[in-house]
């Protein structure tokens, strides 16, 4: 795969000039030691080369080829949108987004890797971006190679990859409001080995929410997310008395008809990372979660 710019500095070196668009030393050290080449006008050069205003850096970058231990499991995705760098897919419910002890094949990126074999990319290395739990639903981001899970992993830390959720919440409704920013602490329960919970020690989550609507005794409200911790929607809304509707784990109302929590990653916002495009991607409710508000 090939990337190139064109210097639009003074005097710096070929190092810092990559450095500043997003290539790491760990990148940096696959091109050198795994067949890729650095160029400038053309010509073959080491990262202490001296670059100039005006100057065309390219960087081929070694193909991934796959990872062995990753199996292909065969089913359909339901793809929202794809080019040479990212693959955005609609997650269904009921499946995980990676293996693990208890879900080794059958998820998510089981899924991609049998599109990536089938479709016979050159590169085949599932990097996942954005995570769902097993029953969240909606938008879920994967790069295509690692320059670009680089490149996406510091649009999730800093924020500028933004994601929003719809859930549906039960509980004691009075104490929602209309627009509320939880900052409240997350951490492991020391009496499960799979649940968070409120605690002084852990770490920092921030949860933003408008409501929607309220009908009886169900809430819709739209959430936005400032930081990344495991079931931090889940959490902060179970805290706060209002559990997702379906949220066994987390005290959520079971007698609604509904076997998962309600919850859907609705929108993705993000920059592309190679054309800095600002792209948006959105999602209507699944069926599920749109009968229940019927």
């Amino acid at each position: 795969m090939r990337f190139s710019w064109t210097v639009d500095e003074e005097k710096t070196t070929l190092k810092r000039f990559l450095n500043n668009k997003g290539v790491s030393r760990r990148l940096l050290a696959k091109i050198k030691f795994q067949g890729g080449t650095l160029l400038v006008n053309k010509q073959v050069r080491n990262t202490k080369y001296e670059v100039n205003l005006g100057d065309i850096v390219t960087i081929i970058i070694p193909d991934e080829g796959e990872h062995e231990t990753m199996l292909p499991f065969e089913s359909k995705l339901d793809i929202v949108y794809e080019d040479e760098h990212l693959l955005i897919v609609n997650k269904p419910t009921e499946v995980a987004s990676i293996p693990s002890q208890y879900h080794k094949n059958g998820t998510m990126a089981n899924y991609v890797k049998y599109y990536y074999n089938q479709q016979q990319y050159v590169n085949r290395i599932i990097h996942v971006v954005t995570r769902l739990d097993r029953d969240t639903t909606g938008l879920m981001m994967f790069a295509k190679h690692g320059f670009a899970h680089a490149m996406m992993d510091k649009q999730l830390q800093s924020g500028e990859l933004k994601k929003y959720y719809h859930a549906l919440v039960g509980g004691d409704l009075s104490r929602l409001k209309k627009h509320e920013t939880i900052d409240l602490p997350i951490g492991r329960d020391e009496t499960s080995i799979i649940k968070r919970c409120v605690t002084e020690n852990g770490q920092h989550a921030i949860t933003e929410y408008k409501l929607v609507e309220t009908n009886e005794d169900i809430a819709q409200v739209a959430v936005q997310l400032h930081t990344g911790r495991t079931h931090q929607i889940r959490v902060h809304f179970s805290a706060i008395g209002c559990p997702l509707i379906g949220d066994e784990l987390y005290g959520g109302d079971l007698t609604k008809g509904l076997n998962r929590q309600a919850l859907h990653c609705q929108k993705l916002v993000f920059l592309h990372p190679f054309t800095r495009e600002e792209l948006t991607f959105e999602l209507p409710l699944p069926n599920d979660m749109e009968e229940l508000i019927e």
